[in-house]
């Protein structure tokens, strides 16, 4: 069936693996949806490196749009969930997106998780004049300047892709004694180039000196020649900006060959989800890296810790993170921002959407967010935390933040930075 499509099945569309279904409805009740539902579309990497994301932010949408139908929809109609597997491949992203708008007619849409899926949905989404709600995406707008453009992640302010790395820095600057040098590894992707660039600008405010500063292929299997060549330079501070599943074999690689560095880490994405904690075990201690959320008293905000009980209900059966800290409560949170613009305008109309989210404070289960003019959070909350104390591979050990301190900022810090990065890869 080329060309076709039908709900529960995959097709072909573009060379993509396609796949479409509807959110899940609630229970009737007294007061229930009527009418064409509210159509939300997406694409979601189901498939490839970034599919052990995606399906766990799925379900967090899932989770929104059961509650959602259940409390009678949005303007009393019940949403839909349009969505296709985008295979974690950002050459199915524009096929997607053009199928979602033109032929599924979708009244709304929200973004791919991560950077280099959503760059390449911006010039369909421009075209149609469409609100985006962007989910995780590292500076996506910069190059677009696109004023309907929204995004669900703590980086933010001016200058997104620095304040990814700020909090790294700011720790790497207050050691003693200070480091002085740094090497920057990348992968060559649009998420990785993003961090590095602001990783060199912060590099700069904190007088390190980079002698290390190359990227990878993204097929890239074997890190140890990379670990070796970054040795060899002799940093002080390493700046690893990697998706999984090539940041879990930059650690594998790190612990193999023992990487000589003061401080590590800052842009690893995948040591986040619990099947990588699981996976690395003691191999994360002493690492430093950038998180969003974590089971802290400092980032117990109202509402998520529901939401955590509904979505780990579900995760078995689902297949996904079973903890869900870190991407299923800002994709739940993305869908209360677009709800609470439908709710507050009464209208599925793109610029008083747009005009109506400049404009106001939205309380989510992550926290109060206000957008600044690039669509950026105005105020940014990347967290740094560091691993220690991680003596196997059990899963119980991260249901709280027992073995995972956060570094940065000061008013959400849990505790302090043990350091050199050998002697924290042995710190209680």
């Amino acid at each position: 069936m080329p060309g076709a499509l039908k709900k529960g099945v995959f097709v072909s569309l573009a060379g993509a693996a396609l796949l479409v279904v509807g959110a899940a409805v609630g229970p009737a009740q007294a007061q229930a949806p009527k009418g064409e539902p509210i159509k939300i579309g997406f694409g979601m990497g189901l498939t490839g490196g970034l599919a052990s994301a995606g399906k766990a932010a799925l379900l967090g949408m899932q989770i929104w749009a059961e509650e959602t139908n259940a409390n009678g929809g949005l303007l009393g109609r019940p949403v839909k969930l349009v969505y296709y597997d985008d295979q974690s491949n950002p050459s199915t992203v524009p096929g997607i997106f053009t199928k979602l708008l033109d032929v599924d007619k979708v009244d709304l849409v929200t973004g791919d998780y991560g950077t280099n899926l959503l760059a390449p949905a911006m010039p369909i989404i421009i075209q149609h004049h469409m609100t985006f709600f962007a989910l995780f995406g590292l500076d996506v707008n910069k190059q677009f300047h696109y004023d309907r453009y929204f995004s669900m992640v703590p980086t933010g302010g001016p200058d997104p892709s620095a304040a990814f790395s700020t909090g790294f820095f700011e720790l790497a600057a207050a050691q003693n004694p200070k480091p002085k040098t740094l090497a920057i590894i990348a992968a060559d992707a649009d998420f990785p180039h993003n961090a590095a660039d602001g990783a060199r600008k912060n590099a700069k405010a904190a007088g390190l000196r980079i002698v290390y500063d190359k990227t990878y292929p993204p097929s890239t299997t074997d890190f140890t020649p990379i670990i070796r060549a970054i040795n060899a330079a002799n940093p002080d501070v390493v700046f690893s900006a990697s998706y999984p599943p090539d940041a879990v074999g930059m650690v594998h690689a790190a612990n193999e060959i023992g990487l000589k560095a003061k401080l590590f880490g800052g842009g690893l994405v995948g040591l986040q989800y619990a099947t990588f904690k699981e996976q690395l075990g003691p191999q994360l201690n002493g690492i430093v890296d950038y998180d969003f959320w974590e089971p802290a008293k400092t980032l117990t905000f109202p509402g998520v810790d529901d939401f955590l009980k509904k979505y780990q209900a579900k995760a078995g059966a689902a297949g996904v993170d079973p903890l869900g800290f870190y991407l299923p409560p800002f994709a739940y949170a993305n869908l209360q921002v677009l709800a609470a613009a439908v709710t507050a305008t009464k209208s599925l109309d793109q610029g008083k959407l747009a005009a109506w989210l400049r404009t106001h404070t939205i309380p989510t289960i992550v926290g109060n967010i206000k957008y600044g003019p690039n669509g950026e959070w105005a105020e940014p909350r990347v967290l740094e935390v560091q691993y220690h104390g991680v003596q196997d591979q059990s899963l119980g050990q991260w249901k709280t933040d027992e073995r995972q301190t956060i570094l940065w900022p000061k008013q959400y810090a849990t505790g302090k930075m043990a350091y050199p990065y050998s002697a924290a890869k042995t710190a209680p």
